[in-house]
């Protein structure tokens, strides 16, 4: 796994190994890529190669945040580890309004997006945003997230229902009892939950970024 910091470009390793492997990017929370760690991990050991970004060091602005990402991605395909072709983009919280913003119409380079928990509360076009959906796209929210109120059910729903309208490959899964983090080592983890949205997250995978 490479772990990028908020102020450290994008660069490419040395290969532990001679295997290439399809890259999935992993943008984190406002909180650092930290708590993601473990995460990541577990999408390595499936049999991909894991790039964790700190989703502050993409969003500084719109347009900046877009052309970080791009970056990012033609960085992560030079990677010595990576298989050719295109990435899948899983981010969360900030990171899943990142992705969802910026990855989510790259249907050249981004096979696909998962998004937990994602911060769109705010986007002044949830609309537009969701009609820009070019790729598979796969959303995973909490119905009790309250986080700053960043990240709310309504703004799921209302992107959902954006997306269908515009027939863009968009999937919601909503948690009833679940709040903002419920994956992560805190105290609001749901086992039961985290679980779900992990094969969830894994059988997209599959589908959609299959290992060679």
């Amino acid at each position: 796994m490479l772990t990028l910091s908020a102020c450290a470009p994008p660069q490419a390793v040395p290969a532990a190994d001679s295997a290439k492997a399809p890259v999935v990017i992993l943008i984190s929370g406002d909180s650092g890529t930290a708590p993601y760690g473990a995460y990541a991990r577990a999408i390595e050991q499936l049999g991909y190669r894991a790039i964790l970004v700190a989703g502050r060091s993409i969003s500084s602005s719109e347009r900046d945040a877009a052309e970080k990402l791009r970056a990012l991605i033609e960085a992560s395909q030079r990677d010595a580890r990576a298989a050719p072709g295109k990435v899948v983009v899983i981010g969360f919280s900030l990171g899943g309004g990142l992705a969802l913003v910026h990855a989510a119409p790259l249907a050249d380079t981004v096979a696909g997006v998962v998004a937990y928990y994602p911060s769109i509360s705010r986007l002044q076009d949830i609309r537009g945003v969701a009609a820009r959906v070019a790729v598979p796209t796969l959303v995973l929210a909490g119905e009790q997230d309250r986080y700053f109120n960043c990240c709310l059910i309504e703004s799921m729903r209302a992107f959902d229902a954006a997306a269908r309208a515009a027939k863009a490959p968009v999937w919601l899964v909503s948690y009833p009892n679940a709040d903002h983090g419920f994956n992560l080592d805190s105290s609001r983890f749901r086992a039961d939950d985290s679980a779900d949205a992990w094969v969830r997250t894994r059988k997209f995978l599959a589908k959609y970024h299959p290992l060679p």
